[in-house]
């Protein structure tokens, strides 16, 4: 219907109960755009109301080159998000009357570039989905502020931030391209046989340890790499750049304190994602298949088997199926190492500060003192290699105290005042000079344990009769009865992503995928299997319009997530 419609409708209920805003629920033609109003919140405290704005291509004109493949596509997305957010905050007067009245709101990324479900365009139209705050006084309606909003606010939004004629062609193209050739760098990493790329130039630290924003330049130290492990990607936008690769096998970071170690970590841990330019880690990319393990005191574990690393506990607990509701610093390492290699991944990171010492060493004088039949802990150190020669996992720690680790090393990296030396002759020298003289305990080489097979009735979103699903933030989530703590899944970067991880467990309980016969990295398979086939919109419960505020999380994420919920059971295999 034409917008003067809905411009009736809102002068007709000024100062009307709040519910009389539902009559507005619709679409109507505005010129230039059209508005769909999926729905209304049902009082000016409620969560806000979903709204979508469509502009067709033949007046939005964003030129194909921007989406012409995926990865272009979710690039271009991203950037229109962005200056959605950005007229919003110019044009939007804000806040008006009761609750979260007379406010517009997007999902607004950050310093990531993700999959989102805020934005789309393809060669028909760009729509962009977003939130309203419907004003009120109480809970009394505010039509004619509304009308406002409507007509005179979201207009001018839609012009500045969806019309290519308004948008800056230079910073559209670096966003897309930029993202584009951090996927080439992925691609480049295999080929090359590395883990890891850090491009010379990059910066590295943030600005301080509560924000993800880079560090000003001029207060910064560029990365450069060692001579020794300096390659070079060539890119279908940048050209060739160098930096360096850190190649497969075990690799220690190691230095003195507050000299960069744990930097250059986070940086290789946030290169699983695309960066916006500007962001000084643009050019940092990592293989997909990686994960952060540290320890996690309390967390619960369920049905893992951890008996590579601790075995004959006392009272003959069963190791190879264990569960626990207050896992300790080294049964969590353990479990959290085993979850990732069910998940298949291909790059463990580490960092000594958050690992349990009694799972990363024992040294000498231990052994000596404690015998191995009296102690269950099997080393991490003992397995380190195994996991590489035996199953092709590579791992990266920052390692500042346990020199055994230079035995298993094949790199050793040492940062000097946030600057990388190739050290490793000398840490091999170091090596055979000064003998630790500790024993092997390994007594069976690391496995990629079976995948585990929930049983159905222990992933339930509903608390009696009541759904009850709920992002906490970025690190919990309320699923039916119980919560799932992600306070130690560092890799989780984005509210949306959590919301996206608790409806992707809802839609697998709705779908029946959850039946007691497919395993964890089945259910997840199926349920992204649906959303590469039928896209990010299948996961939503669509009873409150379409969803603008999901981030698509990664496989390993969502597998990690349904772990650490409290009331998961595992099927013990017959």
């Amino acid at each position: 219907m034409e917008s003067e419609r809905l411009k009736k409708i809102l002068l007709s209920i000024d100062g009307r109960g709040y519910k009389a805003y539902k009559q507005i629920e619709g679409s109507y033609k505005f010129g230039f755009f059209d508005l769909f109003i999926d729905h209304v919140q049902g009082d000016p405290f409620a969560a806000p109301s979903r709204l979508r704005v469509r502009v067709k291509q033949e007046v939005a004109q964003i030129p194909g080159w921007a989406f012409e493949n995926p990865h272009r596509q979710m690039a271009c997305c991203d950037f229109l998000t962005r200056t959605f957010a950005k007229a919003i905050r110019k044009y939007a007067e804000g806040k008006r009357g009761s609750g979260k009245s007379g406010l517009f709101a997007v999902d607004v990324p950050g310093q990531q570039v993700l999959k989102r479900t805020s934005c789309l365009v393809n060669e028909a139209f760009v729509e962009i989905r977003f939130v309203c705050g419907l004003p009120a006084a109480g809970r009394r309606a505010l039509g004619r502020e509304a009308m406002e909003m409507f007509f005179d606010e979201l207009p001018r939004i839609v012009e500045e931030a969806l019309l290519y004629r308004n948008i800056n062609e230079e910073n559209l193209k670096r966003h897309v391209e930029v993202v584009e050739d951090h996927f080439y760098i992925k691609e480049q990493l295999k080929e090359q046989k590395l883990v890891s790329f850090i491009a010379d130039g990059s910066i590295l630290p943030r600005e301080s340890g509560v924000s993800q924003r880079p560090m000003r330049r001029e207060d910064a130290v560029a990365f450069s790499s060692p001579p020794s492990l300096r390659v070079t990607m060539t890119l279908p936008n940048r050209g060739e750049i160098t930096g360096m690769g850190i190649p497969e096998g075990v690799t220690l970071i190691t230095g003195g304190g507050y000299h960069g170690k744990t930097t250059l970590l986070e940086a290789i841990e946030m290169g699983v994602y695309p960066h916006i330019p500007g962001d000084g880690r643009e050019y940092v990319a990592t293989v997909e298949e990686t994960a952060k393990i540290r320890a996690e005191d309390g967390r619960s574990v369920k049905g893992v088997d951890i008996s590579p690393f601790i075995n004959n506990l006392p009272g003959g607990k069963d190791t190879s199926f264990f569960s626990t509701e207050d896992a300790s610093g080294s049964t969590s390492q353990a479990a959290n190492i085993q979850e990732a290699l069910e998940m298949g991944v291909k790059l463990l990171l580490i960092d000594e500060d958050t690992s349990a010492t009694n799972f990363m060493i024992r040294d000498a004088r231990m052994q000596r003192l404690i015998a191995k039949d009296k102690e269950p802990i099997t080393p991490f150190i003992d397995h380190v290699r195994g996991l590489f020669e035996q199953l092709g996992v590579s791992t990266i720690l920052v390692i500042g105290g346990s020199g055994d680790y230079l035995d298993v090393a094949d790199k050793v990296i040492m940062m000097d005042e946030y600057v990388p030396l190739d050290v490793t002759q000398e840490a091999m020298s170091v090596a055979q000079s000064i003998k630790t003289n500790r024993a092997k305990e390994a007594q069976k080489v690391p496995f990629i344990p079976s995948s585990r097979v929930p049983v159905p009735g222990s992933i339930n979103p509903h608390l009696g009769k009541k759904l009850k699903i709920k992002a906490n933030g970025l690190r919990s989530i309320t699923f039916g009865r119980d919560n799932m703590d992600l306070g130690a899944l560092s890799l989780l970067v984005d509210e949306s992503q959590t919301r996206m991880i608790a409806q992707i467990w809802h839609y697998a309980y709705v779908k029946g995928y959850i039946d007691g016969r497919r395993s964890i990295v089945e259910i997840i398979d199926k349920v992204f299997g649906d959303i590469q086939e039928k896209g990010m919109d299948v996961i939503s419960p669509h009873r409150y319009g379409h969803p603008g505020d999901y981030a698509l999380p990664r496989k390993f994420e969502t597998a990690f997530a349904i772990n650490r919920l409290r009331s998961l059971k595992i099927a013990r295999a017959q």
